[in-house]
């Protein structure tokens, strides 16, 4: 894929192009994206002064990704040997700063040590993780426990649905995965970093994952109903400079 078709398509986005050159670039493989309705109340004391909990129709959500990382590198370089393929498990919910939609994370796991340290200098919540991702045709088998004294642990598997669709803008499904701001606090100060990708491509799934504590807020803050799934193939994914908003 070329960056110049990437960059060129900018008609899903519901916020502008990040200013200035991106930096760097992955591609996100076989992500899944697992969708928890949480009450509002529950998640708003968790966020950093300076972000403000958004909400489809009124109702908060948490969204965590397993997904696989390929093809690192930084701008006009080669790929970044033995660092550019590694498993990655996200745990975010959904924000807005000064009325621009975007993503705050809770936790970021990852299975490469160096990874974890360098994305760690961001600020970002890293962790280092025992992580496998296992492929038998349309299923999934993913297993992840963080390193230390949290264990934090994932363990489940998916199965891939029916063909893959472009959501429709404005839908709950389009509103949860088409986000292209991250938001950061450091030193009481909220950072931003700004990515751009194609839109997504989703297959809907169906998930089963009985072992599961990665979630910042207790299961009776959850509002109740079904987990939400959705998958997606891959994506190459480019990243902007961290700068203050």
């Amino acid at each position: 894929m070329r960056y110049k078709e990437i960059l060129s398509t900018t008609e899903h986005r519901d916020s502008p192009l990040p200013k200035g050159p991106w930096i760097f670039s992955q591609r996100w493989d076989h992500t899944l994206f697992m969708h928890h309705s949480v009450k509002n109340e529950a998640l708003t004391p968790l966020l950093p002064e300076g972000l403000e909990l958004d909400t489809y129709n009124g109702k908060a959500w948490i969204t965590v990704l397993p997904f696989l990382v390929s093809g690192m590198h930084f701008r006009l370089t080669p790929k970044i040997p033995y660092l550019h393929h590694f498993l990655e498990l996200n745990v975010r919910t959904y924000v807005k700063r000064n009325g621009l939609p975007g993503i705050y994370f809770f936790s970021l796991d990852a299975e490469k040590l160096l990874d974890v340290l360098g994305a760690r200098m961001t600020t970002l919540p890293y962790y280092y993780a025992d992580m496998r991702m296992h492929r038998n045709e349309d299923s999934f088998h993913y297993y992840s426990r963080r390193r230390g004294k949290s264990g934090a642990f994932l363990e489940g598997s998916w199965q891939i649905g029916a063909e893959a669709y472009y959501p429709e803008k404005g839908s709950l499904a389009s509103w949860l995965v088409e986000r292209y701001y991250l938001f950061t606090p450091i030193r009481n100060e909220i950072y931003t970093v700004g990515v751009h990708h194609l839109p997504w491509s989703l297959q809907d799934a169906e998930g089963h994952f009985e072992t599961h504590n990665l979630l910042p807020v207790s299961p009776s803050s959850l509002s109740g109903g079904q987990m939400l799934f959705h998958y997606a193939e891959s994506r190459r994914v480019v990243f902007w400079p961290l700068q203050k908003s």
